[in-house]
């Protein structure tokens, strides 16, 4: 016996309410339950597609994600979680082509674009540029940097990040700037300390290297990586 809308809405509410509540092994099975009844819901595409994620199904998921977006393609989230599939699977022009659709939909002016859009499509970008670093391909690097940064400038992370590669590619000036940047915006972030202090050292600033780390250290006692380099100028006698 089939069952009737008002049967097929009240299990796809409880399957939704088991995934919202973490209980994502039993939302599974209901949720898969829904679509064999009803495969037009697209928030259940979306779900299911999360889930195989989380399962480590990349390729599954991202074939549930675009289910999701056949039956609604101005559905957002389930553009976002495309591309993060796409970009888990390696496939980084795909994942760039989905997301800047995705933007685009979102909002077709960069400047006003929903705030949870630009955090995720900015975070898109900063793993990307991630992943570009870690080959040494540092132009690229520093050019997905700069674009999170364009969608989210209040990244302590990505400035960071981005400051090391400009050292990288010896614009320690641009690198202190960044680095500086970061330590406003999030002045328990270690790293922007801990980078600017040795960009310092590098342009032969030990002083001020040493000085910077030691701040950091009153903020952050257990900052590890500046009491290692406290600890190597010490001995050396510097």
């Amino acid at each position: 016996m089939s069952l009737n809308p008002t049967d097929i809405q009240e299990l796809h509410q409880h399957g939704i309410e088991l995934f919202e509540s973490g209980n994502y092994a039993e939302a599974e099975g209901i949720l898969r339950e829904v679509i064999k009844l009803n495969s037009q819901y697209a928030d259940v595409w979306n779900k299911l597609g999360i889930i195989l994620h989380l399962k480590g199904s990349v390729k599954e998921a991202a074939d549930c994600f675009k289910k999701s977006l056949v039956i609604n393609p101005k559905y957002t989230e389930a553009s976002l979680n495309l591309a993060i599939a796409y970009n888990d699977l390696g496939e980084f022009i795909k994942a760039q082509e989905v997301f800047s659709k995705a933007a685009h939909i979102a909002h077709p002016t960069a400047t006003s674009l929903d705030p949870f859009v630009a955090g995720k499509l900015a975070n898109e970008h900063f793993k990307l540029g991630n992943i570009y670093y870690d080959f040494s391909l540092i132009d690229e690097a520093i050019e997905e940097y700069n674009k999170a940064l364009k969608l989210h400038p209040k990244l302590a992370d990505v400035h960071t990040k981005l400051g090391v590669a400009y050292r990288g590619k010896g614009l320690k000036e641009e690198a202190t700037k960044h680095f500086t940047t970061a330590k406003e915006i999030n002045p328990n972030y270690g790293q922007a300390w801990v980078q600017l202090g040795l960009t310092y050292h590098m342009n032969g600033l030990t002083d001020r290297a040493i000085q910077e780390w030691e701040n950091a250290l009153k903020r952050m006692p257990n900052l590890k990586e500046a009491q290692s380099y406290l600890h190597i100028l010490k001995k050396k006698g510097i």
